[in-house]
């Protein structure tokens, strides 16, 4: 997968994210965790589009480390919603497996880079 198949599939991970924040109850609960989702969950698509900017292999790291911790919130705060039931597993979990996915992709990314910057 190249930088611009993965610079929309993290677009399309934050629209997904979007939709998802706006099917949440209109509760204190749902819009606050509403809120933590959509910031983290749309942040990996704008992240990973300054990793693609990076002008070194420390600076590709390190802004992959911001996308790597933002994806991993946006998977804990889905895996809340879901225990929390406010919304069907089964409406949530194709975004929790794209959000591991995601995170296995910039992690490897991100082992790759720091191996071949030794």
């Amino acid at each position: 997968m190249n930088k611009e198949d993965l610079k929309e599939r993290t677009k399309q991970y934050a629209l997904r994210i979007i939709r998802l924040v706006d099917a949440l109850p209109k509760t204190q609960t749902g819009r606050a965790v509403g809120n933590q989702l959509i910031r983290c969950g749309t942040s990996v698509g704008a992240n990973y589009r300054a990793v693609c900017r990076a002008r070194s292999t420390a600076e590709f790291i390190s802004k992959l480390g911001i996308v790597i911790e933002e994806a991993d919130e946006s998977a804990f705060w889905l895996e809340v919603i879901i225990d929390s039931k406010l919304l069907k597993k089964e409406l949530v979990e194709p975004l929790i497996d794209e959000s591991k996915e995601i995170l296995a992709i910039m992690i490897s990314s991100s082992n790759t880079a720091r191996k071949n910057n030794r």
